[in-house]
């Protein structure tokens, strides 16, 4: 199977090509040809350094016809691309938000049903085996029905390396944009896709790493409501500094009528002092979820099948967090509709 990553400005592109190098019977291809000159994190010489082979254009990397194509170029830059890869006849795993407009994201699944392609929104947590333990205990019912959830994603600031996660335009916002998506994802997993009915968000940009105030949100809440009844809260953040031991964390709590469980999708497994660089440090352990996400979608290529989380659900999540902006705007609670501008 020939996949092609396209793009390196999502700070998770190197952890895909690493991962798809690896494989056996994936052929991999990238391009990054909107890399900024000499960026040493973007282009043919960041391609290069990871082992992977690299054309220079979007034409030349289409002519080769790939079966499945990884869009990790900035957020507003999604559709261009997934409508290309999908004129192509390629399968699409595009990053999340899957846009930073209700009308893009929109086109980009209608793009990939008129090719017959299956276009995967990228939220590996939805693979943690813990949150499929959870999703088992709602659905037979050990949890009673779902009250309420608190869920909190909080990391560091993307930005320090890939300057566009603060650019209002190329991202759609900052931290709300950037990490509420991941909590109401699983939420949406949860409520087996059910949209939300109300948002109300509040946020700020007083957390910087001592540099010039950012023009988006470093920090915020996001209250939603769905047409259940079950009401949850997002944490989502940019608040840990650059010398913290590991990027960041995502942990939620939910409230059944028969118990209360407490998720985490990033546990610390082995904690420790490393004395070579005088810091505490934090080994990961457990299942790889990018991993697990990348073999999801691969199968769904293979098989054809409708992979999962798919575009409606990145379009579900994203009504959420276009919301969550026009509640920052109005500072009022915004009702979601069937059209959201």
């Amino acid at each position: 199977m020939r996949v092609a990553v396209l793009s390196f400005a999502h700070v998770h592109a190197a952890t895909y090509i690493r991962l798809l190098r690896d494989r056996d019977g994936i052929e991999l291809i990238t391009s990054d040809p909107d890399a900024p000159p000499d960026d040493p994190t973007r282009g043919r010489e960041f391609a290069e350094s990871l082992g992977a082979a690299y054309v220079d254009t979007w034409e030349e990397i289409f002519a080769l016809r790939p079966d499945a194509v990884v869009v990790t170029s900035e957020n507003a830059r999604h559709r261009h691309l997934v409508e290309r890869a999908a004129a192509s006849g390629a399968h699409v795993l595009c990053e999340k938000p899957l846009a930073t407009t209700e009308a893009d994201a929109r086109a980009m699944i209608d793009a990939c049903e008129r090719a017959g392609v299956g276009l995967m929104t990228a939220y590996p947590v939805r693979f943690s085996p813990a949150f499929t333990a959870l999703r088992r205990a709602l659905a037979d019912g050990s949890l009673g029905g779902l009250i309420s959830v608190h869920g909190a994603n909080n990391g560091s600031n993307p930005a320090r390396s890939r300057p566009w996660f603060a650019d209002p335009e190329l991202a759609g916002g900052g931290a709300l944009a950037d990490h509420t998506v991941h909590i109401a994802d699983l939420v949406d997993a949860l409520l087996d896709g059910e949209q939300a009915a109300e948002v109300y968000a509040q946020a700020n940009s007083i957390l910087d790493d001592g540099g010039p105030a950012p023009d988006v949100e470093t920090a915020g809440l996001v209250t939603i409501r769905y047409p259940g009844g079950v009401v949850a809260g997002v944490d989502a953040s940019w608040s840990h500094p650059p010398d913290h031991p590991t990027w960041g964390g995502l942990a939620m709590t939910c409230v059944g009528e028969k118990a209360i469980v407490e998720f985490d999708a990033f546990p610390p497994l082995l904690g420790g002092f490393d004395s070579a660089s005088g810091r505490d440090r934090w080994e990961a352990g457990g299942v790889d979820l990018d991993a697990a996400m990348l073999e999801e979608f691969l199968d769904a290529v293979r098989t054809g099948r409708r992979p999962s989380p798919d575009g409606e659900s990145g379009l579900r999540t994203l009504r959420i967090v276009l919301a969550a902006y026009e509640s920052l705007r109005t500072g009022q609670p915004v009702a979601l509709t069937d059209a959201l501008a």
